[in-house]
């Protein structure tokens, strides 16, 4: 691998529109793999989750290929980890969709439920509140952003100790309903809309995030 060009994996686990994903994340500045590896993925500078569709489904198929355990296995090492729309929501406790409860990754406590808004799914282009201190907004705060979904984590339920960083969260809003719309909390970033599909606000978005993979410690996990 280059070394002015970090690597990224792109999980491949059956969900996402993981070629859009691939050639954005490329011209974002990264080399990238498209797998479902497991030492692969472990052994790359940033890990990619895409997804779209069901959350439970989505679960399914990255248990599938370990996925829960290779995003659990970065972050332990503070490695940097990706989520994109489902591949967001997963990383929640769970997911309730149609009466029915899944297990997701655990890495944040709270719930992913349908948007409560007249018009469901949400989808085109949006706003968002970033909050102050944003490294993954980091000039395109005011920018829209495209979302395809009708699902999200409407509360944040984390909290933090004075001894760890609280996470920066960033808000959207659809028919007056109030969700999570991307999070930075450490190695672990995600957003719920598609940064693939929002033009050059996106892909200054995934610039972003590349770009702390050249300054992050690459400790193996």
């Amino acid at each position: 691998m280059s070394p002015s060009r970090p690597g990224v994996v792109v999980l491949d686990y059956g969900s996402g529109n993981l070629r859009s994903v691939v050639r954005a994340v490329e011209r974002a500045g990264a080399e990238v793999t498209l797998t479902p590896d497991f030492e692969a993925g472990l052994a790359a500078d940033g890990l990619v989750v895409p997804g779209v569709g069901a959350y439970a489904a989505c679960m399914a198929g990255l248990r599938a290929v370990k996925g829960d355990r290779l995003v659990g296995r970065r972050l332990a090492g503070g490695r940097p980890v990706l989520g994109i729309c489902v591949g967001m929501q997963v990383l929640f406790e769970r997911g309730v969709e149609h009466g029915v409860e899944s297990a997701g990754c655990d890495e944040w406590p709270g719930t992913v439920s349908r948007l409560q808004a007249d018009v469901v799914p949400h989808m085109g282009w949006n706003s968002v509140e970033a909050p102050a201190g944003t490294e993954l907004f980091a000039g395109v705060e005011d920018e829209r952003f495209y979302f395809v979904h009708s699902y999200a984590a409407r509360s944040w339920d984390l909290v933090t100790t004075g001894h760890t960083r609280e996470p920066l969260v960033t808000w959207a809003e659809h028919g007056g309903d109030r969700f999570v719309a991307a999070v930075e909390n450490g190695p672990l970033w995600a957003t719920q809309f598609h940064p693939e599909k929002s033009g050059d606000a996106g892909a200054a978005l995934l610039r972003n995030w590349v770009a702390t993979l050249r300054t992050a410690d690459h400790t193996a996990a």
